[in-house]
């Protein structure tokens, strides 16, 4: 993800250097020179940007799996109780040990 982001920022930035210059009436050798240092830095500045989108987006992932992981267990201890209220029976000692 973050290759693709910062070299399709890149990319943009060089085009965009290229237009600027011979807007500017550069010199070819000046235009391309800018537009290659702006794609250079746009470039590490795309990869530090992907790279902690990514990290962003690894950790909501595994949040989001701890957070439904621990709903589930809820709701299968809930569904627990209810059948050993419903059962009126003495609850098993690992369900009972739970509790402790």
């Amino acid at each position: 993800m973050s290759r693709r982001l910062a070299g399709a920022m890149s990319l943009v930035v060089f085009a965009a250097c290229l237009v600027a210059g011979i807007a500017a009436d550069n010199t070819l050798a000046t235009t391309i020179g800018r537009a290659l240092i702006g794609m250079a830095g746009t470039m590490v500045i795309g990869l530090v940007i992907g790279a902690m989108a990514q990290k962003m987006l690894d950790e909501n992932i595994a949040r989001r799996r701890t957070d439904a992981e621990t709903a589930a267990q809820t709701v299968e201890n809930s569904e627990a109780a209810q059948e050993n209220i419903a059962g009126g029976g003495i609850p098993s000692t690992k369900s009972a040990m739970k509790g402790r």
